[in-house]
């Protein structure tokens, strides 16, 4: 099995959302598109899939144009396409065997029955399961039941697959283990892939390019490594696990409220008033208590700023695996500590501390211009 290449721009309008949106995906490739809530990642997948109406556009897959918008207008049936879309919900026929789940999507091809039959025990080896074929949905797991929806599609060698956020609905385990499934059927059949996904592990793991998808419109796309390592967008950068913080050039330095530092490699060279971004991780700051409990008192004890050093107020306090998460405001900025220090610290929403942030941690990326 072998994909082909996937181009793809995709304009459809619904009330007063707009999704306009470009997409690529050499053959064999796999691709993952990420965004907020109601960036319009489903929007994207369905038209690709033909279940949602270009308003403006193109698809094309291979050779073939499936879809092109307004005039003259070509429209592909979601059947004749060759594409493939798994969401969230395996949604597997619940009166037949996960054999005969499988071997219906290839007998929907023209396969004959003994032929799909053969190939569907083969798939189910492949996916793990093995000796489970004659059971229903409603006597499998929820992961049981995404591995027979893989193998259905991959079964039937489409020339791309869509998949919807298929882990979001499976616990961390689970989800581990189909992920590790998908990266190696992808990869083993070769298959074209466009992978929607919140969850930065799913990119890291499953995907060669990324394409950030904010608002309808792509704010960033690349490598995945490139992406997550120079984010263009907060979002973006959340993604990451990164603090972003906008700020602008001025006399060999960058500002941003009480936040200075001195701007290094081609940030150095800029125009005074330039906008850039401070870009660090939040293990990278440096944390202290201030022994005072309002702004007038913790600017009689000592300067509230120095370059890399600056008073910022406890928003509140997030858990993570590794401890504690301080999100402090103006400039929004997370830093992460273990559990005790935070207790000894005493930190708390409302509390002022001080923070630092060497200069060897902080990088410098550019702000893309917003579009006229």
């Amino acid at each position: 099995m072998t994909g082909v290449g996937l181009d793809a721009r995709v304009v459809v309008e619904r009330g007063a959302f707009r999704l306009d949106a470009a997409v690529s995906a050499a053959a064999g490739e796999v691709v993952a598109v990420m965004g907020p809530s109601g960036a319009g990642k489903s929007t994207l997948l369905g038209a690709l899939a033909g279940l949602v109406d270009l308003g403006e556009g193109h698809i094309r897959l291979g050779d073939r144009e499936l879809d092109r918008a307004p005039r003259p207008r070509v429209r592909t049936t979601p059947s004749q396409r060759g594409i493939v879309l798994l969401g969230q919900e395996p949604r597997l026929f619940p009166h037949l065997t996960a054999h005969e789940n499988v071997a219906f999507g290839l007998r929907v091809r023209g396969v004959a029955k003994p032929g799909a039959l053969g190939e569907a025990d083969e798939w189910l080896w492949r996916v793990g399961l093995d000796g489970m074929g004659d059971r229903r949905p409603a006597q499998l797991s929820g992961g049981q039941q995404q591995r027979v929806a893989l193998a259905r599609a991959l079964a039937t060698s489409p020339a791309a697959l869509l998949l919807d956020e298929p882990l979001t609905s499976l616990d961390t385990e689970t989800a581990a283990d189909i992920r590790a499934l998908l990266h190696h059927q992808l990869a083993a059949t070769h298959t074209t892939a466009i992978v929607a996904t919140h969850d930065a592990v799913d990119a890291v793991s499953l995907a060669s390019s990324l394409v950030v998808l904010e608002d309808g419109r792509v704010t960033q796309s690349g490598p995945v490594r490139q992406v997550l390592a120079a984010p263009a967008t907060r979002f973006a950068a959340a993604v990451a696990g990164l603090n972003r913080v906008a700020g602008s050039t001025g006399s060999g330095d960058w500002v941003q409220g009480p936040l200075v530092l001195a701007a290094t490699g081609a940030a150095s060279d800029l125009p005074g008033g330039t906008e850039v971004a401070a870009v660090f991780r939040p293990s990278s700051v440096e944390i202290a208590s201030v022994p005072a409990e309002t702004w007038t008192g913790v600017t009689r004890l000592e300067p509230t700023s120095r370059h890399g050093e600056w008073i910022a107020r406890v928003m509140r306090l997030e858990q993570t695996p590794a401890g504690v998460r301080v999100r402090t405001a103006e400039p929004e900025v997370a830093v992460d500590v273990p559990a005790d220090t935070a207790l000894d610290l005493g930190l708390a929403p409302g509390v002022f501390v001080r923070l630092r942030i060497p200069a060897p941690a902080v990088r410098f990326v550019a702000i893309p211009r917003a579009e006229p």
